[in-house]
């Protein structure tokens, strides 16, 4: 846990919890969590619209950041190959656990509207957009409901012992580091095809083939050994409805999408090295038979010609 955050939000100022996790695979997240009691809905997706205005992406504020530099602070040397990378992923979750009556989940949507709480759009949206903004609904129980979108969620929830939050902050995680992964591979594809054009003119030259050669591999390496620990981030096997819903967030966010590209550049890297390695290779064994039949030669001329 972190100190407190005061957010300002037309003339109120409220006092929001904040939350760090850590990931092995290198990702950070920070949930800011406000309290919101006793609202009536109209005034409760108001201020959702209103945190999200001031703290969300489109906001002209420095609250991520600092509160990022508040935990490298707190960590300190614990930190392992920090990067001052500025990725971020951004997600809003707003959780109900109780209404003045009790609802059933299907009435979530048609009594209550979801639509403005779930797009930030104060007009009406048309029928299409309303029901594509539905569309992904998961519910366990008569009363509980979840609604997914690309950047919003509701959660709905009357037990209070739900943990689809924490796996949405995982999918959210998942895919921030394969596009972190993924745009780490475009800059560097680039510069590897300048390296190949450079190293076939010293392909006779061994000492920077192999500069090159552990430089790609080490990527290959590296990018291998991190996409693995995102793919295993999370492992649903019991919990069948948390199962659909963790599905159902990374093909949203469409994780395997910037997945399956990491792994189209990481083959390109690999088969660029075994062509370097295969050129590299041809060219010391052509060298090495032009001064072999140097050698014979030699020997031949000074059996003919032997020294006297």
């Amino acid at each position: 846990m972190l100190p407190p955050l005061a957010l300002h939000l037309a003339g109120r100022t409220l006092e929001a919890q904040v939350a760090a996790r850590l990931y092995v695979f290198g990702v950070v997240t920070l949930a800011v969590r406000v309290p919101a009691d006793s609202l009536a809905w109209p005034d409760f997706t108001a201020l959702v619209n209103e945190i999200d205005a001031a703290i969300g992406p489109g906001a002209a504020t420095g609250v991520w950041s600092d509160l990022l530099t508040l935990l490298r602070t707190a960590v300190g040397a614990a930190w392992d190959r920090p990067s001052a990378s500025t990725l971020e992923e951004d997600y809003l979750v707003a959780t109900v656990q109780s209404f003045a009556a009790p609802i059933a989940a299907a009435a979530l949507g048609t009594d209550i509207d979801l639509v403005p709480l779930l797009s930030g759009e104060h007009e009406r949206l048309a029928d299409t957009a309303r029901a594509d903004i539905l569309a992904r609904r998961f519910s366990y129980y008569t009363d509980d409901l979840v609604v997914l979108t690309w950047d919003r969620a509701f959660i709905y929830e009357p037990r209070r012992d739900t943990d689809v939050a924490d796996v949405l902050e995982v999918a959210n995680a998942q895919l921030l580091e394969m596009r972190y992964y993924d745009e780490l591979l475009d800059d560097e594809l680039p510069r590897m095809y300048d390296l190949v054009e450079a190293t076939r003119r010293w392909s006779l030259a061994p000492r920077r083939f192999a500069n090159l050669a552990r430089r790609l591999y080490a990527l290959v390496a590296e990018v291998t050994e991190l996409t693995e620990k995102v793919d295993n981030a999370l492992q649903v096997t019991e919990d069948v409805y948390l199962a659909r819903v963790y599905t159902a967030a990374l093909e949203l966010f469409r994780v395997k999408l910037v997945s399956d590209a990491v792994d189209r550049k990481l083959a390109i890297i690999r088969d660029t090295y075994q062509a370097l390695y295969d050129e590299s290779a041809s060219a010391r064994a052509g060298l090495m038979e032009t001064l072999i039949l140097l050698l014979i030669l030699v020997e031949v001329v000074l059996a003919i010609y032997p020294h006297k």
